[in-house]
């Protein structure tokens, strides 16, 4: 097999990886200006008059002042439809022949986002420097580094539109696509990738597992955990490294991985380097570039202009629904462990576009952040303000002190009387007394949260807790058409959704 380091890098992706030496706002507003000008002649640059925002003074704050805030219903209604119908020019020059499908964690149906030859190459060369950056590790994994990936995603077999377009999961776009000089070390491979069924796909996997020598599995933690299971008990081996001995790293994204990282381990034979990215449908917006680093280094001299809106009363309704003209912040005008919705303006034509991810940044100078949530996805019925970020963080803490593990879990508001409550669901297959749970989730939440400590001595009353197997929730994701690739569990469970979880535990019996 060939040797990474032998592979040949085209010089445009060499000096692409080259750091820059601006700063963060410099950065951004060269991003900025490279967008419209490429995008001044589309349908929506004419409309919002990209060429004038390119003559002002102040382009960033022309931009925020002339280009309205889209949510997915909003510029899919608007713009994005037109290109679904085969239109070009509409919000990126020429026609777009791919959609990333994303139901997100709580719509029923798929959204369709564009996903440009501009973007994809632009999350080459992200992917390249992610792997670059390894090489600084102080405990480098060194046999790892020329080993095969294991990319456990969406398939590369997609769907054709009438329109000459194609559609499937965002990683398996990425597969289908990937660069020549990848192709050695992709693994499970162009068959297998291809595969839609999600649970052939896994089989196909663990098969051909003994086949190959992985030094990397790269994918969403739920799944990936669950294929290295199954790995183990076919083979009959102790942990997976029995099977795949230069393991090295696991690079994941899409949710945080502290609910799984116990029983993530349990299946290893040694330490493993972790790995966060953060990747979405609408781009590869950043990773960990530091081996200690408190969170994720956003990707600000690429193709994505970032917006920052408080997440807070004035911006957002108690639905998480944006409000009005929203006040957005540029990269410069941020605080440190403030809050904020992100909007993302990209080489795929999306602009101003709320992504429904809600951030903190925990080191401004090396533009690093956490992910918090979602903006439809935490509970405040009473003033509680709790976030995902909260629940993983205690969801951590139990099963650390109760030696247990907990890899999925879903947060419900209830009425309670004139007052309210919560009702935690739990994925634990390990023996402990759900009372105890319960307790210790709540104590952790109220010293995480000042807010919840508050409202636990007045309006919200009471937290109830339902132990339930793992298979629960892989059961209703598959019921959902959701099983598998980048699909994560919801956190938190509202309307539709809750009454779909309810009415699935009531009847499934298995």
């Amino acid at each position: 097999m060939a040797n990474f380091f032998d592979i040949q890098i085209p010089p445009a992706l060499a000096a692409s990886l080259r750091l820059s030496k601006k700063d963060p706002r410099s950065q951004q507003l060269k991003v900025l200006k490279k967008l419209l000008r490429k995008a001044r002649f589309t349908a929506f640059g004419q409309q919002y008059k990209f060429d004038e925002i390119l003559l002002a003074r102040h382009p960033g704050k022309k931009f925020q002042e002339l280009v309205p805030v889209h949510d997915y219903n909003k510029i899919y209604k608007e713009w994005w439809k037109q290109t679904i119908d085969g239109t070009s020019d509409i919000t990126w020059p020429g026609k777009i022949k791919y959609y990333a499908l994303s139901s997100g964690t709580s719509e029923a149906t798929s959204k369709y986002i564009p996903v440009t030859k501009d973007m994809l190459r632009s999350n080459n060369k992200n992917y390249f420097k992610q792997f670059v950056s390894l090489l600084s590790y102080e405990e480098l994994p060194l046999n790892s580094i020329t080993k095969s990936f294991m990319m456990l995603g969406g398939a590369t077999d997609l769907q054709k539109g009438k329109a000459g377009w194609y559609a499937g999961d965002l990683s398996g776009i990425l597969a289908k696509k990937r660069p020549f000089w990848f192709q050695n070390f992709y693994k499970p491979g162009g068959r297998i990738a291809a595969i839609k069924d999600w649970n052939h796909k896994l089989n196909e996997i663990v098969e051909h597992a003994k086949e190959w020598d992985v030094g990397y599995i790269v994918g969403v933690p739920a799944w990936c955990q669950m294929c290295i299971e199954m790995v183990i008990a076919h083979y009959k081996v102790k942990n997976i490294h029995e099977i795949w001995p230069n393991l090295g790293f696991f690079i994941y994204g899409g949710v945080a991985f502290e609910p799984y990282k116990k029983s993530f381990e349990k299946l290893l034979g040694k330490p493993v380097v972790y790995v966060e990215n953060y990747l979405s449908s609408e781009g590869f917006l950043g990773y960990k570039a530091r081996e200690h680093a408190k969170g994720i280094k956003l990707i600000l001299d690429n193709n994505i202009f970032f917006e920052f809106i408080p997440f807070d009363d004035k911006n957002f309704d108690a639905e998480g629904n944006v409000v009005g003209k929203p006040e957005a912040k540029m990269i410069h005008e941020i605080e440190i462990e403030k809050e904020y919705a992100l909007l993302l303006s990209t080489n795929s034509g999306a602009w101003r576009y709320l992504i429904g991810d809600t951030v903190k940044f925990v080191d401004i100078e090396q533009g690093e952040v956490i992910i918090t949530g979602r903006t439809k996805h935490f509970l405040s019925l009473t003033g509680e303000h709790l976030s995902v970020d909260n629940m993983n963080k205690a969801i951590e803490q139990v099963s650390q002190d109760l030696n247990i593990s907990i890899p999925e879990f879903t947060v419900a508001g209830l009425p309670h009387g004139s007052f309210f409550a919560h009702k935690w669901y739990v994925a634990c297959n390990d023996v402990v007394d759900k009372d105890l749970l319960c307790k210790k989730i709540d104590l952790k939440l109220r010293d995480l949260n000042d807010d919840y400590a508050i409202e636990r001595d007045s309006a919200l009353k009471e937290v109830y807790l339902e132990k339930l197997p793992e298979e629960k929730f892989i059961k209703f994701l598959e019921s959902k058409g959701k099983l598998g690739s980048q699909h994560k569990f919801p956190r938190v469970m509202k309307g539709k959704m809750l009454e779909d979880w309810n009415n699935f535990l009531s009847l499934d019996t298995r």
